[in-house]
C-alpha cells in the first residue's frame, strides 16, 4: 500500500489554509463535492505541487440491500481518474432504503446509518463490494462508521465483520478512530478488542475527528476538537501497525489555522507514542465465514430490516422489535437536525428569506415528510410545502420564496400540488445526495 503519510480533510472554507499549512502530505476531498470537469483552483494547484488527493464517497450504500448503483460508480471512477489518485473511499453503512425489493417508498436517510453485523448483511455487503471493485479504476477502501444505535441479534462484533469482509473480498481498511470511540461510548464496545480482531494488514489509512456529548450519547460531529480518547485509540492502533497514512477531518465551526495545525501535531505526537510502544500484536487467525455468493433472499430479508428501521427514523412508523426507543428518538432528532442543517448550506436563501422561523418550519415539516431524494431536492419541496400553504407570513417573504423556487423548478406553485409534484421530480433526477457528518 502506497504510503500516504499526514493528511487533511480539504473544504473550500480552509483551502488557503490548508495550501500554506506545514506538513500536509495529502488531502481528502467528498467525492460528491467536486466536479471533474471543473476542479477548485486551490485543489487544482496542490495537485499540480504533487500533493496527493483521494476521493471519499457518501452516496454510494454499500451496505444498502441494492446492489450499487452503476452512475454513482460511474461518477466516483470519473472522480477517482480526474484527481489521479492512489484510491477510493466509501463507508460501510446504508444512507437509503424501500423501493422494489420490499415494495414501499424509496426513503433517503441523508446519512450513514449502520448495517447489522450478520450473514445476511455481510453476505450483501461483500457481493456490493465486489461489484464496486468491478468498476474502480483504483483499489477501494471502506470505512467503519460511527452509530448511535444497535441492531438486535448480531452476530459477530465489528472486528469479526470487518475481518471478515477484507478476507473474502481483499477490500481495504479505511479505520475511524474516532468512529471507535463513538461507538465504545454509544454502544459499548472496546476499541481495543475491535482493533486486535482486525486485519491490521489491510489498513489503507486512518480517519481522526473531534465530537461532543449530548442527550447521554456522544456524536461524531467532525466539528470539534480531537479530544484525547480518540487520539489514546490513535496510540493503540500505531502500537500494532504503522498506518500508511493519517487524516484530521473537519467538515464545519473550522477553527484558526494555528488550531488546525496544533491538531495534526498531536496526532503525529500520538502515532509517535504507539510507535514507541510498538510490540508483536498480530491479529488472530479465523477462518473468515464462507464466501457463498448471495441470492436474492438475504437482499430481501436486509432490504426489508432496513426500510423498518428507516421509516421509523424518518417517517414516525412503529419502531422495530428489538430496537432502543430512547436512543431510536435521538437519532430521529439527530438526522432531522442535520437535515435541516445540509438543506440551508445547499439553499442558504432559505433562511435568509425565512429568518428565524427557517428552523422551526423545517423541522416541522420533517415530520411528516421523510427525504425521498437529495438535499436539493429537500430545499425545492420544502419551499413547495410553504406556499402550498400560504406561507411564509407576509407578502414580500412569499413572494422572495415563490421567484426562489421558480427560478429553479420552472413556474411557480399554483395551488394544485400535483402538476408541482411533477415539476419536483423531474426536478429530482438531476440532484444528488449531499455531505453528511458522522464518516
Amino acid at each position: 500500500m502506497e504510503r500516504l503519510g499526514t493528511g487533511i480533510g480539504w473544504r473550500p472554507e480552509i483551502a488557503d489554509a490548508v495550501a500554506r499549512m506545514p506538513g500536509v502530505d495529502w488531502v481528502e476531498v467528498v467525492a460528491e463535492n467536486v466536479c471533474p470537469g471543473h476542479l477548485p483552483e486551490p485543489l487544482t494547484r496542490l495537485r499540480e505541487r504533487g500533493v496527493t488527493v483521494v476521493p471519499h464517497g457518501v452516496s454510494l450504500g454499500l451496505g444498502g440491500a441494492d446492489r450499487p448503483d452503476a452512475g454513482r460508480l460511474a461518477a466516483l471512477a470519473e472522480r477517482a481518474e480526474a484527481l489521479g489518485s492512489p484510491l477510493v473511499t466509501e463507508h460501510i453503512a446504508f444512507v437509503r432504503a424501500g423501493g422494489p425489493l420490499t415494495a414501499s417508498p424509496r426513503l433517503e436517510a441523508g446519512h450513514l446509518l449502520p448495517v447489522p453485523r450478520t450473514r445476511d448483511a455481510l453476505d450483501v455487503l461483500c457481493e456490493n463490494v465486489r461489484i464496486a471493485q468491478d468498476a474502480l479504476p483504483v483499489p477501494l477502501a471502506v470505512e467503519n462508521i460511527a452509530a448511535l444505535i444497535s441492531w438486535p441479534d448480531e452476530e459477530m462484533t465489528e472486528g469479526q465483520f470487518l475481518y471478515d469482509l477484507a478476507d473474502r473480498t481483499g477490500v481495504r481498511l479505511l479505520i475511524d478512530v474516532a468512529n471507535l470511540h463513538t461507538n465504545h461510548v454509544n454502544r459499548g464496545e472496546d476499541p481495543a478488542e475491535a482493533l486486535a480482531e482486525l486485519p491490521l494488514e489491510a489498513i489503507a489509512y486512518v480517519h481522526v475527528a473531534g465530537g461532543f456529548h449530548r442527550d447521554g450519547v456522544w456524536h461524531d460531529s467532525h466539528a470539534h476538537p480531537v479530544p484525547q480518547p480518540v487520539l489514546d485509540i490513535l496510540a493503540d492502533l500505531a502500537s500494532r501497525v504503522r498506518p500508511p497514512g493519517v487524516l484530521l477531518e473537519r467538515d464545519e465551526n473550522f477553527p484558526e489555522p494555528a488550531e488546525l495545525e496544533r491538531e495534526l501535531t498531536a496526532i503525529g505526537e500520538a502515532v509517535a507514542k504507539g510507535r514507541a510502544q510498538a510490540s508483536e500484536c498480530p491479529a488472530p487467525v479465523r477462518e473468515a465465514t464462507a464466501p457463498d455468493h448471495p441470492t436474492e433472499r438475504p437482499r430481501q430479508r436486509l432490504a426489508l430490516a432496513q426500510t423498518a428501521l428507516l421509516s421509523a427514523l424518518v417517517a414516525g412508523t412503529p419502531v422495530p422489535e428489538g430496537f432502543d426507543r430512547v436512543r431510536l428518538r435521538v437519532q430521529a432528532r439527530a438526522l432531522a437536525a442535520k437535515r435541516a442543517d445540509v438543506v440551508a448550506k445547499v439553499a442558504p436563501e432559505l433562511p435568509a428569506i425565512l429568518g428565524d422561523g427557517y428552523r422551526p418550519a423545517f423541522l416541522a415539516y420533517a415530520q411528516a415528510h421523510p427525504m425521498t431524494g437529495g438535499y436539493r431536492h429537500d430545499a425545492l419541496a420544502f419551499a413547495e410545502f410553504l406556499l402550498d400553504a400560504g406561507r411564509p407570513e407576509g407578502a414580500r417573504a412569499r413572494r422572495e420564496l415563490r421567484e426562489w423556487w421558480a427560478r429553479r423548478s420552472g413556474p411557480a406553485p399554483r395551488g394544485g400540488q400535483r402538476w408541482v409534484g411533477r415539476v419536483l421530480r423531474g426536478q429530482g433526477r438531476r440532484l444528488v445526495l449531499g455531505r453528511r457528518s458522522g464518516g
